[in-house]
């Protein structure tokens, strides 16, 4: 006999399914992942901290849970929402299936029929609040408490997924580059690509000050991804700022991304519905180049003279560029917006934004001209990936090379 569950979202918007993992009633941001693959590394990913997702792939659980792919030591989803989960999990490096490891990580789940329906919803609404039970059979009461819960919008939260304590990943091999990566919310396959590349990382927590950041005669800095509002990470964009006046080298990607932005003087904003999922396609502006990517975000960069817009993406620019780039891809240059096609002033010289995401235009990487200094606003390391970004880890060691 399968226990009754309820998801309510801040509209009013109802859905009654079945539990799944803990019992409980859990509180977050309803958003969604159009992950076919990945399930494992989205739940321990700390950038869904305080987030309810909901999977768009239909079956989920069909690979169990295994002791290698989780990207943090615990579940940072708030809760979970599908369509229907696994019955049976099959591979040879499962421990545990899902519901049996949502239980231990005391995540309240729920299994709705209409997952379609509800991505549909927060699309056209926009990411709302929302709460998952197993215990409470009124939707008006469990909306009274959605509606008293805390929202996205300047909440501090990677200070609250961030190691306490300094710790080092050693190089695979012998060690070329000393690299401090600040861990605003962390992968752990991010200091291991690093690390693949002769990099041995000291990671700090996300508060580090700029004296702690260079007090060990780094090569090249690293600001991690990681949950919440960009803008209440003042500290962060501090740290940032102390460590582009050193000269330091810097990659930054996702949150880490967004504190640049805030860094060189751009706003950001919060999308309607994010960006979540290993399928976004983005143009390297310098080369035409589209890549299929991993995100897992809810704010962006504002595109350079731009005001940070409340809940709606920046709208595709004009129609083409001329020239070799505009023939390789003429119809893919429409969606780049004409702010994002020519250098902007910052303190630290001029900077250009290097990525755009070419569903909607929104700024997905930036760099600096005369320093060695860029981000971008997706997941390089991407677990189970796609791998088509993985080339900018490379991209930042031949920097830490050059500055020596």
């Amino acid at each position: 006999m399968t226990n009754p569950a309820l998801l309510v979202l801040e509209d009013g918007t109802t859905l009654h399914g079945t539990a799944f993992g803990a019992e409980g009633e859990t509180f977050g941001e309803m958003v969604f992942n159009t992950g076919m693959t990945g399930y494992q590394e989205t739940l321990t990913d700390p950038s869904y901290c305080r987030q309810i997702v909901a999977m768009t792939a239909p079956h989920v659980g069909n690979t169990g849970v295994n002791d290698e792919d989780p990207e943090s030591g615990r579940v940072w989803v708030s809760g979970y929402v599908v369509r229907e989960p696994a019955r049976l999990a099959s591979n040879w490096r499962a421990r545990q299936d899902l519901d049996a490891y949502l239980r231990d990580q005391g995540v309240t789940g729920i299994a709705v029929r209409g997952t379609r329906l509800l991505t549909r919803r927060v699309r056209e609404q926009g990411a709302m609040r929302a709460a998952v039970s197993t215990v409470g059979t009124s939707p008006e009461q469990l909306l009274e408490r959605v509606l008293a819960s805390p929202g996205m919008t300047g909440a501090d939260l990677a200070r609250v997924v961030s190691t306490a304590e300094p710790y080092t990943v050693r190089a695979a091999g012998q060690a070329r580059y000393r690299v401090v990566a600040v861990d605003l919310g962390i992968k752990t396959s991010t200091p291991r690509n690093l690390a693949a590349r002769g990099c041995e990382v000291q990671v700090v927590p996300a508060s580090a000050t700029v004296e702690q950041i260079l007090a060990a005669s780094p090569d090249g800095v690293f600001f991690s991804n990681g949950p919440g509002d960009p803008a209440a990470a003042r500290y962060a964009v501090d740290a940032m700022r102390g460590v582009l006046d050193a000269g330091v080298p810097v990659f930054g990607i996702c949150l880490g991304s967004q504190i640049l932005a805030l860094a060189l003087g751009l706003g950001t904003y919060k999308l309607r519905y994010g960006h979540r999922g290993v399928n976004q396609p983005v143009m390297d502006l310098a080369t035409g180049r589209v890549y299929i990517t991993s995100h897992n975000h809810g704010f962006a960069a504002a595109l350079p003279g731009e005001a940070a817009l409340p809940g709606e993406a920046a709208l595709p620019g004009e129609a083409a560029l001329p020239g070799e780039a505009a023939r390789r891809g003429a119809a893919t240059w429409a969606h780049v917006p004409p702010q994002a096609r020519r250098p902007f002033d910052t303190p630290y010289g001029p900077a250009v934004v290097s990525h755009v995401n070419l569903n909607d235009g929104v700024v997905e990487g930036l760099r600096l001209l005369e320093r060695p200094v860029f981000s971008v606003q997706y997941h390089p390391e991407a677990a189970p990936g796609p791998h088509d970004a993985a080339d900018h880890f490379d991209h930042f060691c031949t920097l830490l090379e050059r500055a020596r």
